[in-house]
């Protein structure tokens, strides 16, 4: 019976359907500033739409109820609109008329008062409008905020800024100015002593060879190169350097080219002969680590002349 009776009961409703909504939109074009300045017209508005499209099942229909709910959006948007705006205003008459008014005081009694303040009503009146404002208040601060001081009390002085004291700077001594250049000229001058003493050395090595064989000339490599230490044999070189450049010794060439080196004649010392004017020639000598390995394996050194310092005191001892 239901099923029979649904088909006339759905084309019943479409026909109504179809015959409110235009009265509806109608309404809803012809009031639409009555519904903007309203509070509550939008919502029943919008209740009888929802009432008049809840069984909407054609197309006809929802076109319609789209419809609406475009007008019904736009409608809304503008309402919010003016919300916004009376939000962000402020109408201090209509603020003052409002408390005056709660506070049970005429606007145009309270005109009157303000132009006869000398009165004791003007002071009687004004006193307990407001004591009832504030008991308003009081609902909504149930307590009173605490009391902070600035500073102390606020007719207090404000504290004196204490004066800063300021360490004095140490100022060096003359003796503490001087213990770093002393250090320093220490470490120079025993330095120094160390190659003096080392040139010493090696000049009464040289010394001692040509005195034992003066015959046979000492080769320059034999001489300088320790086969055990390449830092060895730089130093060697560095020191014999000194020997040459005070005269002490001397550097020449065998009949194979070769560098061999002698002391300087006591003879020739004794002749009167100037080392100052002697003809000096300057020489840079290169030597690198593969060098160093050639020269000891081809003059085939195998002991240095020219022991270290150390290895002499324990050969001494």
């Amino acid at each position: 019976l239901s099923q029979l009776s649904s088909p006339p009961w759905s084309r019943l409703h479409h026909l109504v359907t179809l015959s409110r909504c235009p009265n509806l939109v109608f309404c809803y074009i012809e009031n639409r500033e009555d519904i903007l300045n309203a509070s509550d017209k939008l919502t029943e508005v919008l209740e009888e739409a929802n009432t008049l499209f809840n069984g909407v099942s054609r197309a006809r229909e929802a076109v319609l109820d789209a419809q609406f709910l475009v007008l019904a959006s736009d409608l809304g948007k503008e309402k919010a609109k003016q919300l916004r705006s009376d939000l962000n205003s402020f109408d201090m008459l209509r603020y003052v008329e409002t408390l005056l008014t709660h506070m049970g005081v005429n606007p145009l009694e309270a005109e009157e008062l303000i132009r006869d303040e000398d009165s004791s009503d003007f002071e009687f009146i004004v006193y307990d409008s407001w004591k009832i404002s504030g008991k308003t208040a009081e609902n909504t601060f149930n307590k009173t905020h605490t009391f902070h001081f600035l500073l102390g009390s606020i007719q207090g002085e404000c504290p004196v800024p204490k004066p800063r004291n300021d360490r004095p700077r140490k100022v060096p001594t003359t003796e503490e100015k001087k213990t770093m250049p002393d250090q320093l000229n220490e470490m120079e001058e025993s330095h120094q002593e160390a190659t003096e003493k080392e040139v010493e050395r090696i000049l009464g090595l040289l010394q001692t060879y040509f005195r034992e064989d003066p015959d046979t000339p000492m080769s320059f490599f034999d001489f300088v190169v320790d086969p055990h230490s390449f830092p060895r044999t730089v130093e060697n070189i560095f020191h014999v350097s000194f020997i040459i450049r005070d005269g002490f010794a001397r550097i020449k060439l065998d009949q194979d080219r070769l560098p061999i080196i002698e002391p300087v004649n006591i003879n020739e010392e004794s002749e009167g002969i100037d080392q100052n004017t002697q003809i000096r020639n300057q020489g840079i000598i290169a030597l690198s680590y593969r060098d160093w390995e050639e020269i000891v394996k081809t003059f085939e050194i195998s002991e240095p002349v020219i022991a270290s310092g150390q290895s002499q005191q324990r050969l001494s001892t």
